[in-house]
């Protein structure tokens, strides 16, 4: 009678697993083990391209891999040995970390190890796991794989070191990326680079431009490691603060050393691949006024206003702007131009500052101060430092610098609200706070104009370099803009206009217009002249007494 040969199971990870920690309970990992166990750790071995003792502690790892807080002691416990002999495999253990088959993290107690689910899930499917090397991304795409490995570092699942260096293999293997060129070209130390990254992070995914300490210290697991980085952007020595990629907030107006942001111009660098909506520039470009693109304009003035507006327009001409600099630098002086135009509506105080721009080859950078305030109580004080962010990127990246522009300025330079108590109040002075700092440091031109400046603070008034009245017309004035407006006037009919009409150049213009559209509507006539005194007391809201005019 034949006998029937024993045919051996046919083994796979999961039974080599088993066999391996069923023989290993109370084998102190001895030789005699290795021998009894050689078959399903030769399994394990060719399977993963494991050492024999590799093998041995992932077949432990993947028997405790239903606990995500793994201890080395917990191995010593079912082998009956002492820790000590465990940590003769440590360095095996470390190997099997940085092939991403296992996860280490550090906690009070010391470090805990968890087996990654697709680690699992391989085991599953008896085939050998491969970490994806997350090459070729795009810029959004290698953000998403950051945010992951933050998320875990965060969930403590991670150590620190491991997160690192999942990081850092990121990076390495997507080198087609501006953002990973660009990082890499400031040759940060390792740590500059990766609280960088971290920064970026925050960022880019969390949309987050106030960082506290609170926001970073989740990635550091060694508490004086973290101490020493906190300390030092407490203490504005780190080098990130130095090299401006980010800069400390403001808190109504003054510094505040606990909390953070990425600068614009590091923001303008980095992250030029991604469109983000906190990054659009469509709203810059609504905002910017080509000097290109401004209309040649005659203005009025009288001799004072003209003097001065002369002398501004030749302080801006490139060349001597920049002897000026260069001079006012070479003593320690500020170098940044703050002029304020002040005086009533329509005296061409905005019209001024276009000409000046055109005839000086300056683009201007128009602040809407309505966009500027914010319903959302910090959100103001955020957008008017955005403001000057973008405004130094723009004097730094321009040949010749343009123009920053507060139009209509009288809702930010008044008077400051002592001991205020309400929310808007608090903002409007901490906005305030933020432009007379920024002030202080302004390299480039500012020009501010308002019709209120008797309501103006004081701290403004010392801040503005030029300032500048721009008073109605004299007689002589208005005889000039009514003869540019009308040339088709008698000179007769143009001075008892400018007697009668004591207008601004605005309301002349407005005039104008109105007898232009008629002539274009009804053709000239007979009674043009009445239609022209009819539009002028339309002009003219207030009903305060004049001389009769005589043409006869």
């Amino acid at each position: 009678m034949e006998t029937k040969k024993k045919t051996t199971p046919k083994m796979d990870l999961l039974s080599a697993v088993e066999k391996v920690v069923e023989l290993s309970k109370g084998s102190h990992l001895d030789t005699d083990f290795f021998k009894k166990a050689a078959r399903p750790i030769k399994f394990i071995a060719d399977k993963l391209e494991l050492t024999k003792e590799q093998s041995v502690m992932m077949a432990l790892f993947i028997d405790n891999s239903s606990d995500t807080s793994i201890r080395i002691s917990d191995f010593a416990e079912k082998l009956e040995c002492s820790t000590t002999r465990i940590l003769r495999f440590m360095k095996d253990v470390d190997e099997l970390a940085n092939r991403g088959l296992v996860y280490s993290c550090r906690e009070r107690k010391g470090i805990t190890y968890r087996v990654p689910l697709e680690v699992i899930e391989a085991f599953k499917q008896n085939e050998k796991y491969t970490p994806s090397m997350h090459t070729g991304l795009s810029c959004s795409d290698l953000f998403s794989v950051i945010s992951e490995i933050m998320d875990m570092r965060d969930d403590n699942e991670l150590s620190t070191e491991t997160a690192t260096t999942m990081l850092q293999s990121l990076l390495e293997n997507n080198k087609q990326l501006l953002f990973v060129q660009k990082l890499k070209s400031f040759k940060f130390w390792e740590e500059d680079e990766l609280l960088l990254l971290i920064f970026s992070h925050l960022f880019v995914n969390n949309n987050d431009d106030n960082i506290g300490f609170h926001d970073l210290s989740f990635f550091y697991d060694r508490r004086h490691r973290w101490n020493s980085i906190k300390s030092s952007l407490a203490n504005n020595t780190n080098n990130l603060l130095e090299t401006k990629m980010i800069e400390y907030n403001n808190d109504n107006g003054f510094v505040n050393n606990e909390s953070f942001r990425m600068t614009w111009q590091a923001k303008e660098q980095l992250f030029s691949e991604l469109n983000l909506a906190s990054m659009n520039q469509e709203n810059d470009r609504k905002n910017v006024i080509k000097y290109e693109g401004i209309v040649e304009k005659q203005l009025f003035y009288d001799k004072e206003v003209e003097s001065q507006v002369k002398d501004l327009c030749q302080l801006l001409e490139e060349s001597h702007y920049r002897d000026i600099c260069s001079r006012l630098e070479a003593k320690g002086q500020r170098t940044g131009f703050t002029c304020l135009f002040y005086g009533a509506p329509g005296t061409g105080k905005t019209e001024t500052v276009l000409q000046l721009a055109r005839q000086t080859g300056r683009d201007i950078m128009q602040v809407n101060i309505s966009e500027v305030k914010s319903m959302w109580v910090g959100e103001s004080e955020k957008n008017i430092k955005e403001i000057f962010d973008k405004y130094r990127t723009k004097v730094e990246k321009s040949t010749v610098a343009p123009i920053l522009l507060f139009n209509e300025a009288d809702g930010i330079i008044g008077k400051r609200q002592e001991g205020a108590e309400r929310a808007v109040d608090k903002m409007e002075n901490s906005i305030q706070n933020i432009i007379l700092q920024e002030m202080e440091n302004l390299k480039g031109i500012l020009i501010a104009t308002t019709n209120l400046a008797q309501n103006m603070d004081k701290a403004f008034e010392r801040r503005f370099l030029y300032k500048i009245k721009f008073v109605k017309p004299s007689l002589e004035a208005r005889m000039q803009i009514w003869r540019a407006m009308l040339p088709e006037l008698q000179d007769s009919v143009i001075k008892a206009l400018a007697e009668k009409y004591n207008f601004s150049g605005g309301q002349i213009e407005n005039v104008s217009r109105h007898y232009a559209i008629d002539t274009v509507l009804h053709g000239e006539s007979a009674d043009s002249l009445e239609n022209l005194l009819a539009h002028c007391d339309g002009e003219r809201i207030e009903q305060a007494e004049c001389r009769k005019i005589g043409f006869r």
